[in-house]
């Protein structure tokens, strides 16, 4: 009996120290595993869901009228989008599979839109841009676009602030052309824009992107009435508008004195007053060029793309579209040392990014019911 008491009590040890090293097993395992302390942000198909600050921006632009941009299409061509300046409410205007459309300009009161379009698979010639494809005339849905002129004949154009008149560059004169008739109202001398040439609010002046003063690639500021101009900047400067107050403009510009990746350095976003004075950043990131910078309505917001190649990605699909506040200029992007060394007090504000696009145009009229 004594040796059958003996074999329980072994028995009883053996399998108390079998659950034991069953149970440390298990916790060493569960430890192993342990969730970390610092959450990860969850994750939907658009990708990690934006900071605080980001989602704040989003929420007040959402119902901010509508951006348009031209973005590659089903078919896989440039087509013209709209969306609510937050990304929702995505619409094709155009969804053609034998066009390109691109440079969307809206009239003031958002009752008529302007774009080019062109041949799909044409290449774009950045010296030749301003006098490339069709210029096309639609409602600001996009609705009844009609041809306006032949290919080339007045492929870059804005609108004036009436919206009866159209301001269009040729590769012989910058000609104003009434819309109902189409006969040229007044023509003047080119001075070297090739590209990107806006009317400004208040009717007195035009913008463009012009080879000035035995320079290359300068953004500058034309007199309407007497064609006199007078350059905002002469170093790489291009994608020039308006702002609503008629008196600066906003544009992209390399500095000469950045440490540059490449032959010029990356391109941020700047605004002038219209004598070229008063020069100050609003956003730059290094490794991207900051391009088609244009203001919401109110100039409270301001909508441009970030690309990480020269020549705006028109080439292939675009490049992330960014809006941001212009109270939150000047704003700096990742590390960017070569520029928070020249800017030393920016403000780092929030950058809402959209999909990728080209040419953003911004209007507060309700227009994408359609």
């Amino acid at each position: 009996m004594g040796k059958t008491l003996l074999g329980i009590i072994l028995s009883v040890i053996v399998a108390a120290g079998v659950i034991f090293l069953f149970f440390m097993k298990r916790d060493v395992g569960m430890t192993s595993t342990a969730v970390p302390d610092t959450p990860i942000p969850p994750v939907t198909a658009a990708g990690p869901v934006p900071d605080a600050r980001t989602a704040e921006l989003a929420e007040e632009v959402r119902n901010k009228g509508w951006i348009a941009y031209c973005a590659r299409g089903e078919n896989g061509t440039w087509d013209l989008i709209v969306s609510r300046p937050d990304g929702s409410d995505k619409k094709n205007l155009t969804n053609t599979p034998d066009y390109e459309e691109a440079a969307p300009r809206f009239t003031i009161d958002g009752s008529k839109m302007l774009y080019r379009r062109m041949a799909k698979g044409a290449v774009i010639d950045h010296d030749l841009w301003g006098f490339q494809g069709e210029l096309m005339i639609a409602e600001g849905s996009g609705a009844n676009a009609i041809p306006f002129g032949g290919d080339g004949e007045f492929a870059w154009a804005s609108w004036s602030p009436d919206g009866r008149r159209i301001l269009c560059l040729t590769k012989k004169d910058i000609e104003i052309v009434d819309v109902a008739t189409k006969q040229v109202v007044r023509s003047l001398s080119r001075h070297g824009i090739y590209q990107q040439l806006f009317w400004s609010p208040d009717g007195l002046w035009f913008t463009g992107t012009a080879n000035h003063a035995g320079r290359q690639w300068c953004v500058v500021r034309m007199n309407a009435e007497t064609g006199e101009v007078n350059p905002i900047l002469t170093f790489q400067s291009c994608t020039p508008d308006w702002f609503p107050d008629s008196e600066h403009i906003i544009f992209s510009s390399r500095p000469a004195n950045q440490s540059p990746t490449n032959s010029y350095g990356w391109s941020q976003l700047y605004m002038a007053d219209g004598e070229g004075k008063n020069m100050e950043l609003i956003y730059g990131e290094d490794g991207y060029h900051i391009y088609g910078g244009a203001l919401s309505p109110d100039g409270q917001y301001v909508v441009f793309t970030k690309c990480p190649e020269d020549g705006g990605g028109s080439e292939k699909s675009g490049a992330p579209i960014g809006i941001m506040r212009l109270s939150d200029a000047p704003t700096i992007g990742g590390e960017s040392p070569d520029l928070r060394r020249a800017h030393p007090q920016t403000k780092d504000g929030p950058v809402l990014m959209l999909e990728a696009g080209w040419e953003p145009a911004w209007t507060f009229a309700e227009i994408g019911g359609n």
